[in-house]
């Protein structure tokens, strides 16, 4: 199955619509894309629909509801997590401090950042 964002007017993704691979194929047997964006506007008119890989195999991975698309780069940016945190070069978003280098869990406090910057990460008990 092929998978499409449908994109609101700021490219942010409101949803993802399964189109089958029968309809994205050309002649020859090859995926067209414009063939499911063609299908799915004669389906709901309106639209703008970007395909998206389940398998992270092109536009850097799958979208989901949320999800910016970014036409310059040609790829899917997952939603912030956190106010605080930033994207990489690589387009993955990271807290502002590094995740503690040891064998406990954690998890992202942005309250405790707030208050104090250097205290985000806080171990999970069992």
């Amino acid at each position: 199955m092929a998978h499409f964002a449908d994109l609101d007017a700021s490219n942010i993704v409101t949803r993802v619509l399964v189109v089958n691979n029968d309809v994205i194929l050309d002649g020859d047997g090859v995926e067209q894309e414009q063939l499911g964006i063609d299908f799915l506007l004669g389906l709901y008119s309106t639209g703008r629909f970007v395909q998206t890989s389940y398998n992270h195999n092109f536009r850097k991975q799958y979208a989901g509801k949320g999800f910016t698309y970014d036409a310059a780069k040609n790829i899917f940016i997952q939603p912030r997590l956190f106010p605080s945190w930033s994207l990489d070069d690589n387009d993955d978003w990271q807290a502002p401090e590094n995740y503690p280098d040891d064998d406990k869990r954690y998890c992202w406090n942005e309250g405790n950042y707030q208050t104090d910057n250097t205290t985000g990460w806080v171990e999970i008990e069992n």
